[in-house]
């Protein structure tokens, strides 16, 4: 049995994509990017969102056309060439790994600071087996979550912007860098990155030539959205300085709110979001990594079917290792900017794939190939240096296996 089973609906879909976003954005990101942009966040957040944009108008034409397991692994290799796509597949396996890493680092720093490596060890086994029983369940786990997360963030906002000190004026723009503003685009990009989520899981939606169309969008517009309204309440209550700072800067909010009983909440409602996160990524990166099994570009017993559940168990089972061995030597920050750059990558083939589709429709891929350049090399020098690192050890990987076939 080869292929997976189409269990998915457009609600589903855009669940999964709001679970890797949703997480991954407000708990993790606003800090490290208000640190590079100070009071440019806002125009950071909107850089990020119209990239994001592109990318995502991009992907779901593609996985209209391609509707498989793999994403833009499986459009570079169609449209570009197998490079390309073996390129693409790298770069998103690598940066996505990181990415859970993070996610499960940062589910342990809000549950059990002290013990912060030994929870998030915990949660990605407890996730991958949950994956290795079935999509449909984890998609319903995911819609839980993301109810949760989405009404503590909507009472932080209240309590926020209702406040009778929020001074407003921390919104005015002073002191702008364009680095700073880019660097902070980059990370933020970060946060946006889930909707790839439903284009990895071509194989498993109903209708995908429907469905993840509509599902990219819906699921963009709201994670925008609520990253907007949080982001102006991080800074009005805050301020860019103390953001930046800030270890925990939405319970920070309340308490400067004047509230600090709500603040076990905040910590609980982020803890449950990078959970949602760590969850819908897994399912990701194990679906590419079975798109890239299949092909030959990697061990292709990874590319073995479950006869009952239907999902790529190896896979799953090999990411979740994988995933816990990046958690031990893992640093937050260092992972996010990391993982920034391999997506943004991604995104850039994404878009140079779409560029292909149709004569007279270039503008959005353009500004969403253009783009994604811009932010990944704006990234910290650090992080820019270790991805380009990594793929060059993926570019000679498949140059040498090639040689010797």
């Amino acid at each position: 049995m080869t292929e997976l089973r189409r269990d998915l609906g457009l609600g589903d879909a855009v669940v999964v994509g709001l679970g890797a976003m949703v997480g991954a954005g407000v708990f993790a990101v606003f800090a490290p990017a208000a640190a590079a942009a100070g009071s440019g966040l806002l125009i950071a957040l909107a850089l990020a969102a119209l990239v994001a944009y592109c990318n995502a108008t991009s992907s779901a034409r593609l996985a209209a056309l391609y509707p498989q397991s793999g994403g833009t692994y499986v459009y570079g290799r169609e449209r570009l060439g197998p490079f390309w796509g073996y390129l693409a597949g790298w770069s998103f396996v690598v940066g996505k790994t990181a990415s859970c890493a993070a996610m499960a680092l940062t589910a342990g720093s809000y549950l059990w600071p002290d013990h912060n490596r030994l929870v998030a060890i915990v949660a990605v086994v407890a996730l991958t087996t949950l994956n290795y029983f079935g999509v449909q369940k984890a998609a319903w786990v995911s819609r839980i979550i993301v109810a949760f997360v989405l009404l503590v963030l909507a009472a932080v906002v209240v309590i926020g912007l209702t406040a009778r000190t929020t001074p407003y004026e921390r919104l005015e723009l002073t002191g702008l860098r364009l680095s700073g503003v880019l660097q902070a685009a980059g990370l933020l990009f970060f946060a946006f990155a889930g909707y790839a989520r439903i284009a990895t899981l071509g194989e498993e939606v109903r209708d995908p030539a429907r469905t993840i169309p509509r599902a990219v969008p819906i699921a963009l517009t709201i994670t925008l959205v609520t990253y907007a309204a949080v982001a102006v309440t991080a800074l009005v209550v805050l301020g860019p300085t103390r953001l930046a700072a800030s270890p925990d800067p939405l319970a920070d909010v309340v308490h400067a709110a004047g509230i600090p009983l709500f603040g076990p909440a905040v910590r609980l409602g982020a803890t449950v979001a990078s959970l949602g996160a760590l969850l819908a990524l897994i399912l990701g990166v194990s679906r590419t990594t079975l798109a890239m099994a299949r092909d030959g570009h990697l061990p292709r017993a990874l590319a073995v079917i479950h006869p009952r559940h239907r999902v790529p168990h190896r896979a799953e089972l090999v990411v979740g290792l994988v995933v816990v061995l990046v958690v031990l030597v893992a640093d937050l920050r260092g992972a996010i900017g990391f993982s920034s750059f391999g997506v943004l990558v991604y995104y850039a083939i994404a878009n140079a794939s779409a560029a292909t589709l149709r004569p007279g429709r270039y503008v959005v891929p353009a500004v969403g190939l253009l783009g994604c350049l811009v932010l990944a090399f704006a990234l910290p020098p650090r992080s820019v240096v270790g991805g380009l690192v990594v793929l060059g050890a993926g570019a000679a990987l498949y140059l040498l296996r090639r040689a010797w076939r």
